[in-house]
């Protein structure tokens, strides 16, 4: 969908500059006006590149995520400077009004126009602001006064040669604010990461060459060029806020590594927060790290026992298990020449399939891949696009393949493990598109950040993508209920909400280093969606290596229920009774 838009914006867009033969700059009194440096600029007529204005991004409701400041690129008119002699003077006045080196600037006005390579153009400042210019101006109208009135003085007491031109650089006016999602431009024009990135090209628009028939190096025009395609995202600010609040707290309180917030829409497949920790001020792109930017779907971890639900609903839906299949827990169980164990390494007796859910038993999910099959277990991995990349909107995805047994590094033994999140690579961001399909009747939804592009005047929706459907509606329900029944379990009794039914899963994932698993650091995770009958959000939380404790039911689940208990004031979601009685009373 979006290179088919891109696609009909690009031939829109060449349509109108044929047709509308409208060359560009905005309008400017003396303090805007274009200074330009063409082939020959001693003599010859010159082109100027204009560039449409960058579009801007706004949250779901309109609220200003990045925009654009115009500031001033300030130069100096080597032919100017060197008829009228006033090297001197533009040094001493620039240099106090730029609050600039003196000799700096001295230096750069003293060059021979035409040396240095052929320079006839030096910058002094890259983005003086409105009122800096105004000085300049007023500056240069007092000096000529001077000049014109008093016979002792020449042009060397002139600011002669002093030019600029404006020209836009990015701000975010809520600095830190999902800057993991927006990314980056830099005054220079170039797009890192997130949003930035991945639109750049539809955010910044077509730029037109301008012919001007002038030889002063100065003109004024008074045509508009198209600004780039502004964007509207799936995200709610508000949420955003909150969501990166409760992130940071969880990982300063639990002195982890980094933090993983994620809230999506499961019906449709729209984002409504991405918060992670740490993060930067796009306003101070040079303290972004180049390493990881955005670990929602930059980063990779063994998952560990949120997996299980893929692998529970799977044998769901391959009627291999029911909800209460029994399974006598001996506290091991063996897969090729692999004998697994349970988090606790302890037996835990008689069990039905939603208590192993409950209790989160290694043994357990291993006895139930082995009853799916290897083919069938894989074949429902690969549907549910496990190793495979999500395609989302941003810049920087990165994919970790799911061996199978296809793949020469395959051996059985990997059934078991996979089976409860071990020896499998993923993504928060692929986590979330999968469990889409749990909690949205089996249909999953590719996640996306843009809700609509804003173009001349037009709007473009992006709509929502069922990607595939990896399991049947009953099943998705029939592992929903299950889930939410597990949730109201000791386990869980950290993340239980008051007055909602939700379906949850924790997962605590050891950490794989030099061969081996280590036992002191962990991946805690958890995953919910909710309310139960009716999902309005799917919530995924991942901390890296918190030092507070190793296991996620201890560590994330409080993290959880603050997350929904956040979520139903700032959704407006009623408590299940409340929600179901006033859709009784709608329908009589």
């Amino acid at each position: 969908m979006q290179n088919g838009f891109r696609s009909r914006l690009g031939f829109s867009s060449a349509f109108f500059y044929l047709m509308a033969v409208l060359i560009a700059l905005q309008t400017v009194r003396l303090q805007t006006r274009w200074l330009y440096t063409p082939e020959d600029p001693a003599e010859s007529p010159g082109m100027v590149l204009a560039q449409p204005e960058r579009g801007l991004i706004y949250d779901r409701y309109g609220h200003l995520m990045a925009g654009n400041k115009t500031v001033y690129e300030v130069g100096l008119n080597l032919n100017l400077i060197a008829e009228a002699n006033n090297a001197e003077t533009i040094a001493r006045v620039l240099s106090q009004i730029l609050d600039a080196d003196y000799n700096d600037i001295y230096t750069k006005a003293s060059t021979v126009p035409g040396s240095e390579g052929g320079v006839y153009y030096k910058v002094v400042e890259h983005f003086a602001t409105e009122e800096q210019v105004n000085q300049i101006w007023n500056n240069i109208e007092e000096y000529q006064k001077r000049v014109n009135s008093d016979k002792k003085l020449d042009d060397s007491a002139s600011l002669t040669g002093i030019d600029w031109k404006p020209k836009t650089i990015r701000v975010y006016p809520e600095n830190s604010l999902a800057s993991n999602i927006l990314g980056y431009e830099t005054p220079w024009g170039d797009a890192h990461f997130g949003v930035e990135q991945h639109y750049d090209t539809l955010l910044s628009g077509t730029p037109v060459y301008v012919n001007v028939q002038d030889s002063s190096h100065i003109f004024e025009a008074d045509y508009e060029v198209p600004s780039g395609a502004s964007l509207v995202l799936t995200i709610d600010r508000d949420i955003q806020a909150a969501m990166e609040k409760i992130i940071d707290d969880a990982v300063k309180d639990n002195g982890a590594q980094l933090g993983v917030l994620i809230v999506m829409d499961p019906k449709t497949g729209e984002l409504l927060a991405m918060a992670t920790t740490p993060r930067a001020n796009p306003n101070k792109y040079t303290e972004f790290k180049e390493d990881s930017f955005n670990p929602a779907i930059d980063l990779s971890y063994e998952p560990g026992s949120v997996f299980k639900i893929f692998t529970m609903a799977s044998a769901l839906d391959a009627e291999a298990v029911t909800p209460n299949t029994s399974f006598l827990d001996t506290g091991s169980y063996t897969i090729g020449k692999q004998t697994f164990s349970n988090w606790d390494n302890g037996a835990w007796g008689p069990q039905t399939m939603t208590t192993c859910m409950e209790h989160s038993l290694n043994v357990c999910l291993a006895w139930v891949a082995d009853e799916l099959g290897t083919d069938r277990f894989y074949n429902y991995l690969n549907a549910f696009r496990i190793g495979r990349s999500t395609n989302i909107d941003l810049a920087g995805e990165i994919v970790w393949p799911l061996w199978t047994p296809k793949d020469a590094q395959w051996q059985l033994e990997l059934l078991g493990a996979n089976s409860f999140g071990q020896s499998v690579m993923v993504t928060p961001i692929q986590m979330v598109m999968a469990a889409s399909a749990l909690a949205n009747e089996g249909k999953m939804v590719a996640p996306h950040i843009v809700k609509s592009y804003e173009y001349n005047g037009m709007q473009q929706d992006t709509g929502t993508t069922v990607v595939n459907s990896p399991i049947s509606s009953k099943s998705a329900k029939t592992i929903t209920n299950m889930l939410s029944i597990s949730m109201e379990g000791e386990t869980y009794e950290a993340a239980v909400i008051d007055g909602y039914k939700i379906a949850g899963k924790t997962g605590t994932a050891q950490i794989p280093e030099d061969g081996r698993y280590l036992d002191d650091l962990t991946n805690t995770s958890f995953i919910g969606w909710g309310p139960a009958d009716d999902p309005q959000f799917l919530v995924y939380i991942w901390l890296e290596k918190p030092t507070s404790n190793i296991w996620a039911s201890l560590v994330v689940s409080p993290i959880f229920k603050r997350t929904i208990n956040e979520l139903v004031v700032l959704m407006n979601i009623p408590p299940d009774d409340v929600r179901k009685n006033l859709y009784a009373n709608t329908i009589k």
